[in-house]
């Protein structure tokens, strides 16, 4: 492999080549940038370009290096940061052009993490305005494309994440997720991801003016969007190190205590009326093999009611943003994103007064029924979707958009409200009249077990591959 060729490399290989020295951190940088400055221009992924200081700090972590210091497990990792976190001297615009000049005056804890772990950050990524589409899309920096075409929308919020990383663009993205904004991308794009599950991952703002509701605080998480689900192995044991700043992070390790026997895992097909498509069914089908083959016990059996948990949690964040949020999208929103919100509030009608601190209480209800049928089943598979991904600006066409967006996204959100580690992997290539396009499954895990989760998702990969691979040919062949 050449120089020009390390940002092929996943996080995994890159650190046993980076850490022993047998290639520099500037040249795995440099070669991320490169990539970068091929691909960018046609996705609009990247839309902070921040290569001066990230060669800059390359050649630091060499130097250092060369000195005899010790080197962290994400030495010289190309990263890249979504735009609605914290980066010192940047601006967290959050995607809204009335906050494109506030600049950060610190690191967010998992900014402070990565680099405290020796990764590099090339650029801060797009997202939606408020980060909160499942598009990605906005005045400031304008739509991000997906780099299997643009049949298919790059999913959102962390969309720019999900793209970049995808075409090459760092070995690892940060993204966030409230309602599925890390999961949403990796399905969209093919990539693999792990939503972690309620106080894992240290989480604030410095900018920010005032605290977040307490759904927001409790639904909404850090985390990565990578390759491979080896390489979130490799990185989030570095992203869920303590930061004294998030007062309920939960410090235990990322690996949990081996289990008994094999592993018994819940497998659904269930989308509560909504209609399967036939290339899900076929990648919930393979998921299934994979993981029967690796040794664990699959069960066709159904979870708790997804469906009551997951639009009474969302109906429920409703009632918060309506509160919390929604003078500042009528104010700095633009008529996208408030029409858009005047739909969410259709699809799902904001539970608010005593019936939001009721069922702020009934959360522990369901945790409590997930609780105790994960002491049965550690996992459950199911789909993500149930359809295969939407097209760009889906979720501007009215009720029925949105429907098809997140009405029927009740497996992604419904883990938020609970609370719980989620995995999104590919399992399938479809290849549709629209074009080829991955399709993800979701494997939701006992509390405090991403472990387990991403230990399946790996699994589903050793059978499936990795997509990123027919992309890049795909691509390139484009050229």
């Amino acid at each position: 492999m050449t120089t020009e060729d390390y940002w092929r490399l996943n996080a995994t290989d890159l650190t046993t080549l980076t850490r022993s020295g047998d290639i520099s951190a500037e040249d795995a940088v440099q070669s991320a940038i490169d990539r970068m400055h091929e691909v960018n221009p046609d996705l609009n992924a990247v839309v902070e370009d921040l290569s001066t200081e990230a060669l800059d700090r390359a050649r630091h972590l060499d130097r250092s290096r060369a000195r005899g210091a010790p080197v962290g497990p994400l030495h010289g990792v190309p990263v890249t940061i979504k735009i609605n976190v914290d980066q010192k001297g940047h601006a967290t615009s959050n995607g809204v052009v009335a906050l494109k000049d506030v600049i950060a005056s610190d690191d967010a804890p998992v900014v402070r993490n990565l680099h405290k772990a020796g990764a590099v950050v090339i650029g801060r990524t797009n997202t939606p305005e408020f980060s909160f589409r499942a598009d990605t899309d906005n005045p400031l920096h304008g739509r991000t494309h997906n780099p299997w075409g643009r049949h298919i929308s790059p999913g959102g919020s962390s969309g720019g994440a999900g793209a970049a990383v995808m075409a090459g663009i760092g070995a690892l993205a940060h993204g966030n997720d409230i309602g599925g904004s890390l999961r949403f991308p990796a399905a969209a794009n093919g990539a693999v991801t792990i939503k972690p599950g309620l106080g894992r991952v240290p989480a604030w703002n410095p900018s920010q003016q005032a605290e977040r509701g307490l759904l927001a605080q409790s639904m909404s998480v850090q985390g990565l969007i990578t390759r491979s689900a080896a390489d979130l192995h490799l990185s989030m044991p570095s992203l869920i190190a303590a930061d004294p700043r998030d007062p309920f992070h939960v410090p235990i390790p990322w690996r949990g205590e081996p289990l008994d026997g094999p592993i018994k895992v819940a497998f659904t097909k269930d989308t509560f009326g909504y209609a399967l498509h036939s290339e899900v069914e076929k990648a919930l089908d393979t998921a299934r093999d994979a993981l029967s083959d690796a040794g664990y016990q699959v069960e066709e059996v159904s979870p708790p009611d997804v469906f009551e948990c997951g639009r009474t949690g969302y109906r429920t964040l409703m009632g918060e943003v309506l509160t919390l949020m929604k003078s500042d999208i009528e104010a700095a929103g633009s008529k996208t994103i408030r029409d858009i919100f005047d739909v969410y509030f259709q699809e799902f009608p904001p539970i608010v007064g005593t019936d939001l601190v009721q069922m702020l209480a009934k959360r522990s209800h369901y945790a409590r029924e997930w609780s105790l049928f994960m002491q049965d089943y550690p996992l459950v598979l199911s789909p993500f979707l149930p359809q295969p991904f939407f097209k760009p600006d889906r979720d501007t066409e009215g009720a029925e958009g949105v429907h098809e967006v997140l009405g029927c996204a009740v497996y992604s959100y419904a883990m938020n409200f609970l609370g719980l580690p989620a995995a999104c992997v590919p399992a399938r290539l479809a290849d549709l009249p629209s074009g080829p396009q991955p399709i993800n499954i979701q494997i939701a895990a006992r509390r405090w077990r991403e472990d387990l989760a991403v230990d399946a998702a790996a699994a589903i990969e050793a059978r499936v591959g990795q997509m990123h691979l027919p992309l890049w040919k795909r691509m390139s062949a484009a050229k």
